[in-house]
């Protein structure tokens, strides 16, 4: 065969060669296309209207509602201490003793006062009797019975101060003794036998009473939903030492005033603490119940591809006919797991709730339940 042919021949058949290899790989391309992606597996959900409560989320500390910090009105030294931590104590319970010897005396300094005041009076009331007895008759000038009106009036006056003193000598030896102003428990014990302490005006106090039965919470509410807040409304909340359990407190107090540092508004909830299982100092979440709503369209957070939270704007897919078709939705409030939808998808449609994130526009879709995924 001579070149010539011999280039004719591949000139020929190499283009026949590439013409088939692409008619074949064409063929095989539309047949690709004609089967489409596998059917995606996911979880789906029927759209179904609910009732939600509305709520404001909120976070706060509680505190002991009554609590007491136990000092003396008077300097002393401990004699006596009859209670220890962490016991309970009704009110009016003796909690310690001071040194009654100088307020003992007091005491009995001013019974003797009140005894000399006393005899001072009768004295000046017999001068009075007397004095009385003798103007009638006209034996005495006007003069002299004035003076002894004066001195019955006097007399009478220092016995009232004799009986006010001795009113402060028996408060003062009562108040040696140490008494519970409060029902609670002795959080703190300050003071020993032998201590010497100072009167109220001592920064340390000798006791701590803590009543954890009825607690305060305090929490602060957006000014922009202050409107919402209304005394009676029932808050809910948890806190991390018992995180399996949810507590209730209602609305007390409303502070008038907003905060000009945050814009917030405080708000105190009472919470009956019995058993008492919650203690002053706790950081608490929760949520103040303003009211409830009918016919809430609501999905699963896992059913939001995208989510702008700010903007309150999201995309899901639906399941039309097998297939998938995004929808752009907006939504509102968030309850638990569950996130409002107020635009977007109407109420018996299919959400894919699970599997979203591998499906793409259009898709066919295999809808399985929980145990088949």
């Amino acid at each position: 065969m001579s070149k010539r042919l011999f280039s004719i021949l591949v000139l020929t058949i190499i283009p026949l060669l590439v013409m088939a290899c692409s008619a074949s790989e064409s063929k095989t391309d539309q047949s690709v296309k004609a089967k489409g992606r596998p059917a995606v597996a996911v979880e789906t959900m029927a759209v179904t209207p609910i009732e939600i409560a509305q709520s404001i989320p909120v976070v706060g500390t509680l505190a002991p509602k009554y609590e007491a910090e136990v000092k003396s009105e008077y300097s002393g030294i401990i004699t006596d201490v009859y209670v220890t931590e962490w016991v309970r104590v009704a009110k009016g319970t003796h909690l310690a003793k001071l040194d009654v010897r100088e307020a003992a005396a007091g005491l009995d300094a001013a019974k003797a006062q009140l005894a000399q005041a006393q005899v001072a009076e009768n004295k000046a009331a017999r001068e009075y009797e007397r004095a009385l007895g003798l103007k009638n008759s006209g034996l005495i000038t006007q003069q002299l019975f004035d003076d002894a009106v004066t001195a019955r009036e006097a007399a009478t006056a220092a016995k009232d101060s004799a009986k006010a003193q001795l009113n402060v000598a028996e408060t003062r030896l009562a108040k040696t003794l140490i008494t519970a102003p409060i029902d609670g428990v002795i959080a703190f014990r300050g003071v020993n036998v032998g201590d010497y302490i100072e009167n109220m005006g001592s920064p340390k106090p000798m006791f701590k009473i803590v009543d954890n039965r009825l607690l305060d919470l305090t929490v602060t509410v957006p000014s922009s939903r202050m409107a919402e807040i209304r005394v009676g409304q029932e808050i809910e909340f948890t806190t991390n030492a018992y995180s399996d359990k949810t507590y209730h407190g209602k609305i007390k107090y409303i502070n008038p005033a907003v905060d000009p540092s945050n814009r917030g508004m405080k708000v105190i909830a009472e919470v009956v603490n019995e058993p008492e299982e919650l203690r002053g100092g706790l950081f608490v979440k929760g949520k103040i119940v303003t009211g409830t709503r009918a016919d809430v369209r609501v999905v699963p957070r896992s059913a939001l591809k995208i989510w702008d939270v700010v903007n309150k704007q999201g995309e899901v897919f639906v399941a039309a006919d097998q297939k998938a078709r995004r929808r752009v939705v907006n939504t509102g409030v968030v309850e638990g797991d569950l996130v409002e939808i107020t635009a977007g998808i109407e109420a018996g449609e299919l959400v894919v709730t699970r599997g979203a994130f591998n499906v793409n526009e259009g898709d066919q879709l295999k809808i399985v339940s929980p145990k088949e995924s």
